[in-house]
């Protein structure tokens, strides 16, 4: 008899544990539907973040153009600028160096120019202070066209402070030292690089040397002495690779 019962024993056993597994398995499979459908999910929402920066970023790139058409002088100014200011952020490492909104702001920071007349765009001579007045308010106009667009976020502050000095002596809101928002105080070193070594209507471009020694001497009037620094260990060479690549 103890025989017999030790044989219903290991039989019940036997049933338990294929029960087990059978549950077991039905659970990994069910699981692994669960990962598939998780990674399709995943894949949809990722195309749709990309398609909707593809939007975004065309949306940004013709309010951009739509400036520069103005200007024969600054054709891919705003590309360039762009690519300077994201290469100095990454060498700074800053906490926006891969910021699309940050970019954006790059390439609309002077979106306010369409209320700027031509004849003031493209004067030779030196701005009358009645027009610098006029030409100055370009960040405010620039701030006001973007502020109800939300997904500019971070890229508002660069339109509106890019042409903010360390010392304070910038404008419109006359800042000085950190409180002028970091990607403005990058984007004003890159955007004084593209204005001298560029065509423009009242001189002649600098070299690359040229421009990246002047910038030199205004590191800690006109520029963030750290900005200056990282900027400084950029090479002139992918400096011009740079400005090969854009335009």
């Amino acid at each position: 008899m103890p025989g017999k019962g030790t044989i219903t024993d290991v039989s019940v056993l036997q049933e338990r544990l294929a029960s087990v597994e059978r549950s077991a398995a039905e659970k990994e499979q069910q699981l692994e539907r669960y990962a598939a459908d998780l990674r399709e999910t995943f894949k949809r929402e990722r195309e749709r973040r990309h398609e909707l920066r593809r939007s975004y970023m065309a949306t940004v790139r013709a309010l951009c153009n739509a400036v520069e058409a103005r200007d024969a002088y600054t054709g891919k100014h705003a590309e360039r600028v762009a690519a300077y200011g994201m290469e100095i952020a990454r060498v700074l490492d800053a906490p926006f160096s891969d910021d699309p909104e940050v970019e954006f702001g790059f390439l609309l920071h002077d979106v306010g120019k369409v209320a700027v007349p031509d004849s003031i765009l493209w004067k030779p001579e030196p701005l009358t202070p009645e027009e610098r007045l006029l030409m100055e308010r370009h960040p405010i106009v620039g701030w006001e066209i973007l502020r109800e667009i939300d997904f500019l976020g971070e890229a508002k502050l660069v339109v509106r402070h890019h042409h903010e000095r360390w010392d304070g002596d910038g404008y419109p809101d006359r800042l000085a030292g950190d409180l002028i928002p970091l990607a403005a105080r990058v984007f004003a070193v890159a955007d004084v690089l593209d204005a001298l070594t560029t065509v423009r209507p009242y001189r002649q471009p600098s070299s690359i040397d040229e421009a990246r020694a002047m910038i030199e001497e205004s590191s800690g009037t006109q520029f963030d002495p750290e900005v200056v620094t990282a900027f400084m260990e950029i090479s002139p060479t992918r400096l011009d690779a740079i400005q090969l690549e854009v335009g």
